[in-house]
C-alpha cells in the first residue's frame, strides 16, 4: 500500500470516529471513539510526513533507511491497533 492510499484509509477513518464520537451521547462512548479518532490523525499526520519527506529527500540512501524505519514503526503501531480492536471484538 502506497503513502497516499495509506493516508487515504487514515482520513476516512478518522472521519468514521469522530461522527461516532460526536454522535453519541454516552460520555464513555464518545471518549472511546474520540481515541481512535485521535489515533487515525495521528497516524495520518505521520504519513503525510514521510510522504513529504520521500518527496522531497527519497534519493538519498540515509534518508531511505529512516524512511523504512519509520514505516516499520508505523506498521507496528497498526498491528498493536488491529490487536487492540480484536481483544474488543472478543470482550463484547
Amino acid at each position: 500500500m502506497n503513502l497516499q492510499h495509506q493516508i487515504s484509509t487514515c482520513s476516512s477513518h478518522y472521519q468514521k470516529w469522530k461522527d461516532l464520537a460526536l454522535a453519541t451521547v454516552d460520555p464513555k462512548e464518545a471518549n472511546r471513539c474520540m481515541k481512535k479518532a485521535f489515533f487515525w490523525i495521528e497516524l495520518q499526520s505521520a504519513f503525510i510526513t514521510l510522504f513529504a519527506i520521500e518527496q522531497t529527500k527519497g534519493d538519498d540512501p540515509k534518508t531511505k533507511r529512516q524512511l523504512i524505519t519509520a514505516k516499520t514503526n508505523l506498521s507496528k503501531r497498526l498491528a498493536d491497533y488491529a490487536s487492540e480492536i480484536l481483544n474488543e471484538l472478543n470482550l463484547k
